[in-house]
């Protein structure tokens, strides 16, 4: 007869079946109706930027691994979604071709592998990229077209709104309007973010609290909640990338004071700031919170014994 023995181990005992691989897909395929409508309201140029901003951050990683001769991580798919999530953060102009490689080194080689590889980073990738080109490269960041047009000729809603023109919430909802790849289609941000939910590959905590926080944050200060919900890249911030999970809180309170802390920062800029948009800053802001976050919103473990300083 086989011994039965009981085998004791160490915490956490408790398993995800998914492997990090399996949620990258969920999330690649989420961003899949912002990149057909991106590709649908801004043409080819549009296809070119996600095609090198994915092809260099996975060449990247990849060229870094062997280098360093560590064991390659292209396969879980996380440079791929780097690489799209960066995309989407770039204007549909020939300049964001280029501007893609260099978001792609910045966002692979010096904010995620140098830090250890994924799961290790402190600040989200595309976020931190995408905040370093538009310092570096505002100019061309903050150069826009109207859809379906060739030439340099369209301000962001929340650029027009500074100057008092309101964009119509279907355009702002459909996506017919100028900006950012991945921020001119409401509905299709909306439709990634179900799927998510649907998967379980995000909570609601993050997302609710973030654009709920921008929403009220305008309606106190007398500004239209909804248009400030479907402008910019709130959505684009609050469902793909303030919800990563290697940057973002472990407990759902903690996620609700991320968010909460993401849209104060948020609307704090869109209203008083010269930026027209926060989203990005204040992610990689609260990026670097998460630790303290963490500390006061995490139980204890059973047993743990606090140690006097």
């Amino acid at each position: 007869m086989a011994e039965n023995r009981l085998i004791v181990n160490s915490s956490p005992h408790m398993k995800c079946v998914k492997s990090t691989s399996g949620i990258m897909l969920d999330v690649i395929i989420a961003l899949i109706p912002a990149v057909i409508l991106s590709v649908y309201f801004f043409s080819y140029i549009a296809a070119i930027i996600i095609a090198v901003s994915v092809v260099t951050s996975v060449t990247f990683e990849y060229l870094y691994n062997l280098l360093a001769k560590k064991r390659q991580t292209i396969s879980n798919l996380s440079a791929v979604v780097t690489g799209v999530i960066l995309a989407l953060n770039l204007p549909p102009v020939k300049s964001s071709i280029w501007i893609a490689a260099v978001g792609s080194l910045i966002a692979i080689i010096i904010v995620k592998m140098l830090f250890g590889g994924i799961g290790k980073n402190i600040f989200n990738p595309a976020i931190a990229a995408r905040v370093f080109l538009t310092v570096s490269f505002a100019s061309q960041m903050t150069s826009w077209v109207a859809p379906g047009v060739d030439s340099v000729s369209a301000a962001t809603p929340l650029a027009l709104a500074k100057v008092g023109e309101m964009t119509g919430y279907m355009d702002l909802f459909l996506g017919n309007i100028g900006g950012s790849l991945g921020e001119t289609s409401a509905l299709a941000l909306l439709i990634g973010g179900i799927w998510l939910l649907l998967r379980k590959v995000i909570t609601w905590h993050i997302p609710v609290a973030f654009i709920g926080t921008v929403a009220l944050g305008a309606f106190i200060f007398g500004q239209e909640p909804l248009f400030h919900v479907l402008a910019g890249g709130l959505l684009l911030g609050a469902i793909f990338m303030a919800t990563d999970y290697v940057t973002s809180p472990t407990t759902w309170i903690g996620k609700l004071i991320f968010g909460f802390g993401c849209g104060i920062i948020t609307i704090g800029i869109r209203l008083f700031g010269n930026l027209p948009e926060g989203v990005s800053f204040s992610i990689l802001f609260m990026n670097a919170l998460v630790p303290l976050i963490d500390r006061y919103t995490v139980p204890k473990s059973f047993g743990e014994v606090k140690k006097n300083a």
